[in-house]
């Protein structure tokens, strides 16, 4: 038996949907014709550092091609651009969008390029703190589509927002050339800055069919994509996406808000799990379901430190519990479904080097959640990429050589190891069609 179906068979599934419903309004408006708004690709948003903002001459006159993903076909596109970590106005004097030759380029195809309009204006300025919506664009797409957003970058916003491990390149280059083919010349950076998403107007579904709708996958440098091939698109999400495509049966979008670092109680590379909880999972357009896959770090940083006393593990513990029903809550009252994902082992980690005390906190934890009924769901990734001989460790094929991340093989193993079954029903959604 290959080894990723060992792991699909080690998944335990603790579902208990089509119970009752719920009245709240999706974070989706409705587009013209009976069509509706869903993230289609989408990241988790940092605040950077001096390593990772883009040089103040850039600011001044200078263009930012971005190449995104889809994992969802539509009609209309909007692009959403963020300053939520700004101390100035965001100036944008004139953006566009297009279909990118392929990843890893700066070209565009011919006949594709539109212009970027917010409010019917080529330019916008987004005040610190906020997200702008564009105004919808025409172009029909379909998932697995590349798409290049160009920003013409004519005002910084002070501290710059972005995401740090894109693993996809994008391109700087001075000047004002929003509408060319290519950057040639461009500089190459391995990052996404002041973007946050790209919307996909999604016909109604006919009859038997199922509405199209986003999955949020939010987590740490596993789900983020530590390891993963630049431009090579192979994340355990997108794996997921090409599942999703296979299948053929559910337009689900599938977006990666994975932050490497991240934590869930307290800032890591970026703000903790719980604060961006709101603006990466319950506010995105047209989600009906979230995998919430978070903690290692947290642990580990505990023992890194030498703060690994029983009380400190306790506490922690709690803390674990009382944020994940929170943010379950949270989801529920927005008509979102929330499975959970255990903690994968990682006492091979050369870097935590976690104690007996650490590795029996994070069995403890993942008990609870395949015990305690909070979730609507639970992904056991935990059984999944073990070593069946020694639990605590991540087992060969599936681990990357750092005892923590898993492999390639390991990413796709966790792509298949989610029931797609799983992901067309919600008790709570107010999705149309969506039981």
């Amino acid at each position: 038996m290959k080894p990723y179906r060992q792991g699909r068979l080690a998944i335990l599934i603790l579902a208990m949907f089509g119970l009752g419903g719920c009245a709240a309004l999706a974070p989706s408006a409705p587009a013209d014709g009976g069509e509706r708004w869903v993230a289609s690709w989408g990241t988790a948003l940092q605040a950077f550092g001096q390593a990772e903002s883009l040089p103040a001459d850039l600011w001044q006159d200078g263009t930012l091609r971005q190449v995104v993903r889809l994992s969802l076909g539509g009609t209309k596109l909007r692009v959403r651009v963020s300053n939520v970590h700004g101390t100035q106005m965001l100036v944008i004097n004139e953006a566009s969008i297009g279909r990118a030759l392929r990843p890893g380029s700066s070209e565009v195809l011919a006949g594709t390029l539109q212009p970027l309009r917010f409010g019917g204006h080529a330019a916008v300025r987004i005040p610190a703190g906020s997200e702008y919506l564009s105004d919808p664009v025409d172009m029909t797409v379909a998932r697995g589509l590349d798409v290049a957003v160009t920003l013409h970058l004519s005002g910084s916003p002070g501290q710059q927002t972005g995401h740090a491990g894109a693993r996809t390149n994008s391109f700087l280059a001075r000047g004002r050339h929003t509408n060319a083919l290519a950057l040639d010349g461009a500089q190459a950076v391995t990052r996404w800055h002041q973007l946050s998403d790209v919307e996909v107007s999604a016909a109604a579904p006919g009859p038997g069919s199922s509405p199209a709708r986003a999955l949020v996958v939010i987590g740490d440098s596993i789900t983020d994509g530590y390891g993963a091939t630049t431009d090579g698109n192979n994340r355990w999400t997108d794996h997921l996406v090409r599942r999703l495509a296979r299948d053929g049966k559910q337009p689900v979008a599938v977006i990666n808000a994975g932050i490497g670092g991240g934590r869930l109680l307290r800032e890591g590379l970026g703000p903790s799990l719980a604060s961006r909880f709101e603006r990466d999972v319950v506010s995105r357009s047209g989600v009906s379901h979230a995998i919430v896959f978070i903690g290692v770090n947290d642990i580990g940083v505990l023992r890194r430190a030498n703060e690994d006393t029983p009380a400190a593990i306790d506490a922690m513990l709690g803390d674990f519990k009382n944020a994940h029903m929170q943010m379950v809550a949270r989801a529920h009252a927005r008509g979102i479904c929330v499975i959970g994902a255990t903690i994968t082992p990682f006492m091979g980690s050369g870097y935590y080097k976690p104690s007996a005390q650490i590795e029996a906190m994070r069995q403890a934890f993942n008990d609870w959640m395949r015990q305690s009924g909070v979730f609507d769901g639970v992904l056991d990734f935990d059984l999944a990429l073990r070593d069946p001989a020694r639990p605590g460790y991540l087992g060969k094929a599936w681990d990357s050589g750092d005892g923590l991340h898993p492999s390639h093989a390991g990413y796709a193993a966790l792509a298949e190891a989610v029931p797609l079954a799983s992901l067309d029903k919600c008790r709570y959604s107010p999705i149309p069609g969506l039981r």
